[in-house]
């Protein structure tokens, strides 16, 4: 893939992996445009990176997913790359009622929304030269923790998603691309955390920048970066041994 000169829209780009991303992509000279829900994160990160494009937008919301894009398409019609990143992660205790709107936000957030923006980009995309769909999903997608089934299923179904997007798109110019972090220290799932400041541990945001990145360049469309390689070889063997609780 080539990584510059592209114009990339990145989906939950205020903090973590979506963030570093953005920064990374505009290291290689590419305009990288950013959306998240607050207002505030995403002045501060203007205020820091002034070429960075904002826009607030929750994923969360089909009509503001259908204005993101139309904004897009009016205002930056070179945009030639998706990265489907936002995403939520929460506790859900299935040995009682669960609360089915934290369910459904989960859901809409981390599998709706991705869906959704391929299905609105991808006649934009289907006219470059140069084009991709990037969906972050995650170790969990292959071996899951039990006590966070529905993020988990989320992000199967996300891979599931991803192969059959890959097989739609073949005809055209349009990659798609898997690529699946394992833990990495970032905000997400803070959630389950008294402490919100306290950061999901894990490997440095850095180091999966760099792995994501290679896989990128060398057109790895499905890439599964440090233990997350793992998750997906062993996945039956792995999901005992970390829920062995």
């Amino acid at each position: 893939m080539i990584v510059t000169g592209n114009t990339i829209l990145i989906t939950g780009g205020t903090s973590g992996i979506g963030l570093a991303f953005a920064e990374e992509f505009i290291k290689e000279g590419n305009r990288v445009i950013i959306t998240g829900r607050r207002e505030d994160r995403l002045e501060a990160i203007k205020n820091k990176l002034p070429e960075i494009i904002t826009r607030v937008s929750d994923v969360s919301d089909a009509a503001q997913r259908a204005g993101l894009a139309e904004w897009v398409f009016q205002n930056y019609p070179e945009t030639n790359m998706l990265i489907n990143n936002a995403g939520i992660q929460l506790v859900t205790d299935l040995k009682s009622p669960v609360d089915l709107e934290r369910v459904r936000t989960e859901t809409e957030t981390n599998f709706i929304a991705p869906v959704h923006l391929a299905s609105l980009f991808t006649p934009h995309f289907a006219e470059k030269e140069n084009a991709a769909i990037i969906n972050i999903t995650s170790g969990l997608a292959f071996a899951p923790l039990a006590f966070m089934p529905v993020y988990c299923a989320t992000k199967a179904a996300m891979h599931s998603l991803t192969l059959s997007l890959r097989h739609q798109l073949k005809q055209t110019g349009i990659k798609v691309f898997e690529i699946a972090p394992p833990a990495v220290d970032t905000e997400l799932g803070h959630d389950r955390r008294e402490d919100k400041s306290q950061s999901h541990g894990g490997i440095p945001v850095q180091e999966f920048i760099a792995g994501a990145m290679k896989a990128i360049k060398n057109d790895e469309l499905e890439a599964a970066i440090g233990q997350a390689a793992g998750l997906r070889s062993k996945r039956e063997a792995l999901f005992e041994q970390m829920n062995s609780w």
